[in-house]
């Protein structure tokens, strides 16, 4: 059975809740990401910031205010155990409609992060399995002019 374990990424931006709104923003840009966890001095998830709450405070931000990560975080953060089977942390992104999971270890420190991009790219390695067992060819995205 695929568990998170499995699909995480263990190589995670993390910011503290002294950073800024911009910090956030400019990690985001910079690592292609669009939700970062937000730890205290003990690895301990406290938070987790997306790009929408970033968006949203680069407008308040924009009237000179510089904004901190901890006035913008989600509090109540869903997390999983790297045991978990995949297809439970699948159900609770499409319950609770998120995009990422936290991943919490033994120690109750983060130890990863499981995303809908992560479980895009097992739906895709499936349909493209199928699609080869089933004797059809794969193309690529089409394109419109």
């Amino acid at each position: 059975m695929l568990t998170v374990e499995d699909v995480m990424s263990t190589n995670v931006m993390t910011l503290s809740t002294k950073d800024s709104i911009g910090h956030a923003d400019a990690d985001m840009k910079l690592g292609n990401i669009r939700h970062i966890p937000i730890v205290d001095e003990k690895a301990h998830l406290v938070g987790i910031i997306s790009n929408r709450d970033v968006f949203r405070a680069l407008g308040i931000s924009k009237r000179g205010k510089v904004i901190p990560v901890w006035e913008m975080m989600k509090r109540d953060v869903v997390t999983v155990r790297p045991a978990t089977p995949a297809h439970v942390a699948v159900e609770l992104m499409l319950e609770k409609k998120i995009g990422a999971l936290p991943v919490i270890g033994e120690g109750e420190q983060l130890i990863g992060i499981v995303t809908e991009t992560d479980f895009l790219a097992i739906a895709h390695q499936a349909l493209l399995k199928e699609a080869k067992a089933a004797g059809k060819t794969a193309s690529g995205p089409s394109r419109s002019s």
